[in-house]
């Protein structure tokens, strides 16, 4: 059974068809092209590639058996509308699935992108045989998806799971324009601004970091760079991944106290970093969660890598299909 999916990004999107064979999905084919400055463009491009991508795999796109969106939010998933995302300018109530289903005849289901890769890890990956489960995204933002008893949650008008708005501190680096929010300390801009602040800091006292030697710097800082130099041994980078760890910690606590899921899986900056972010995350979850409920939940790291992106459109679809 073939299946089609399609990424919509503020920079690029993607478009790719994907065999369902028993419980097992392989990407057989895939475009990608720079997001256009309109939704008519962007969706005509999707269009066409999917169509192209269909050609290569060797199958009419009409032939599919169903299509999946991942876009960024807000969206409204049970229209199949996007409703203007901050990273799409001038998508304002796109109807997406209804021009799918027009076009291609096939049945087509749409989610934002955190939901998407919730689907995706739990269906093919680190999350698979579970049925209550939490997704965090842990990239450039926080966001979660939620798979509770056995199916996906989005809540009543698809905003469950936006737990990178919780403010964990009344001070902390700025996410979802909140200061001290989750996504402030657990995110790639927030390990960066931990990271500046900690190394003004130092420069100040005359003291200034290894991987920062002077205020220049400062702005170079990312989480990637103080992961190169976390794993070069460097004391000062070990500490702030030990700082947002230890934030890490107490968010999935909430998540644990409240949902008592059977695992968190966690993509992006902790799939690659878990080393530096794990002793510290457990501490943390061990002193502030429930026992019972954090002695059955598991941290586990996104299964799926840097393919995430192409499984959670794809998954959409496979979804949808296995609800119909």
């Amino acid at each position: 059974m073939y299946i089609g999916g399609l990424d919509i990004g503020g920079t690029k999107c993607a478009a790719l068809v994907g065999r369902l064979e028993g419980g097992s999905l392989s990407v057989c084919a895939r475009v990608q092209f720079p997001t256009p400055g309109s939704p008519e463009a962007t969706l005509e491009g999707l269009e066409e590639a999917l169509c192209e991508v269909a050609r290569e795999v060797g199958i009419a796109p009409e032939s599919l058996a169903a299509i999946g969106v991942s876009c960024g939010g807000p969206l409204d998933s049970k229209t199949g509308r996007v409703l203007s995302p901050p990273n799409l300018s001038g998508w304002d109530d796109v109807p997406v699935c209804e021009r799918m289903e027009k076009r291609f005849g096939v049945p087509c289901g749409l989610q934002n992108d955190a939901n998407a890769c919730a689907l995706a890890e739990w269906r093919f990956g680190a999350g698979q045989g579970l049925k209550h489960m939490a997704f965090l995204t842990f990239g450039t933002g926080l966001g979660a998806g939620l798979i509770l008893d056995g199916r996906l949650y989005a809540g009543a008008n698809d905003n469950a799971g936006e737990v990178g708005h919780v403010r964990l501190s009344a001070l902390g680096p700025v996410g979802y324009g909140k200061a001290g929010s989750f996504e402030g300390f657990c995110s790639g801009g927030g390990l960066a601004q931990l990271a500046r602040t900690r190394a003004y800091e130092a420069i100040q006292q005359g003291r200034p970091f290894a991987f920062c030697p002077n205020t220049a710097a400062l702005e170079e800082l990312s989480a990637k760079s103080v992961a190169m130099a976390a794993n070069a041994g460097d004391a000062d980078a070990c500490a702030i991944y030990e700082e947002c760890g230890a934030w890490l910690g107490r968010g999935l606590a909430v998540l644990v106290d409240i949902l008592n899921p059977e695992a968190i899986v966690i993509g992006s900056v902790y799939a690659r970093s878990e080393h530096l972010l794990r002793e510290a995350a457990l501490r943390e979850l061990s002193r502030e969660a429930l026992p019972g409920a954090a002695a059955v939940c598991r941290i586990l790291p996104a299964a799926l890598g840097d393919a995430i992106g192409d499984y959670a459109a794809l998954s959409v679809a496979a979804n949808l299909l296995a609800e119909a």
